[in-house]
């Protein structure tokens, strides 16, 4: 990809957990192409390890599982044998489970043969929570001990649900509003270090995770995908693109330096309609 404008990261070892989707490998290989020196954690090491590849010497693939803190500490290990103390990490791994949805949008009392809130696996729940939260509680823990003394940057992936919950995943929704008070409790915790910390609240992006949501299997719009776009002003998905210029303008401390504890709506526009 060819970034929007270049900023210098030659002095950046980042790290990036959940490098092998399409986000944060995306993000990935903006950085690398600013001059940072690029490890892509990820528990699918052949996908991370893909990413790598593409982006060439300045890149790291590290198997990684994000809620196991040995495994965290052994790839930081890693990434500071390559490539010395990181000092970026965006913590991007997370994600939904269908154990943790309704197949309805609300309850009714005449419902029967769908998986309604009271169906909703606990299983499930704690697995949401645990691969949005306790995986960036875990390795913001591991790796921001190589920022305490030398400054840093930490950069979380929240979300639209977390500004305003979506039907049928409130596990989902309730993680992304705790990523985002996390950020802020970490940026007010960290600011006598030298180390902020933010996060991006993506809109409706195609990924791997949900585009058997947003598309039947012909690639037809399903309704939730009317919806979606009826609800977001400028009427289209955001591409990975439109990501890429507000990661460039944090991780850049000439340009950001005073920026801590925001969570920055990359939308279109969904968060601030009403729907009047």
């Amino acid at each position: 990809m060819s970034v929007p404008f270049k900023v210098d990261l030659s002095k950046k070892v980042v790290a990036i957990t959940g490098a092998g989707g399409i986000i944060c490998s995306e993000m990935a290989k903006a950085l690398a192409e600013c001059g940072a020196k690029v490890a892509l954690l990820d528990i699918n090491y052949e996908s991370a390890a893909k990413y790598a590849e593409e982006i060439g010497e300045n890149a790291l693939a590290v198997k990684c599982n994000c809620l196991d803190k040995e495994s965290i500490i052994a790839a930081k290990k890693c990434v500071n044998e390559k490539f010395g103390a990181v000092n970026y990490l965006i913590n991007g791994a997370g994600g939904n489970n269908p154990k943790a949805t309704t197949d309805n949008e609300t309850m009714s009392p005449d419902s029967v043969g769908v998986k309604d809130f009271f169906s909703i696996e606990e299983s499930g729940l704690r697995f949401v929570f645990d691969l949005n939260i306790t995986s960036a509680f875990l390795t913001t823990q591991v790796f921001a001990a190589d920022m305490i003394k030398t400054g840093g940057n930490i950069l979380n992936i929240s979300s639209m649900n977390a500004y305003r919950p979506l039907t049928k995943i409130p596990a989902y929704s309730a993680a992304k509003a705790g990523i985002s008070n996390f950020t802020q409790w970490l940026a007010v915790h960290f600011a006598p270090c030298n180390i902020r910390c933010n996060a991006i609240a993506p809109g409706f992006f195609v990924t791997n995770q949900n585009r058997a949501l947003l598309f039947d299997k012909d690639g037809n719009p399903t309704a939730r995908t009317g919806k979606i776009l009826n609800a977001t002003p400028m009427k289209k998905f955001g591409e990975i693109k439109d990501l890429i210029g507000c990661l460039l303008w944090l991780s850049d401390e000439h340009a950001s330096g005073f920026v801590t504890g925001t969570v920055i709506p990359i939308d279109g526009g969904f968060s601030a309609y009403s729907g009047v």
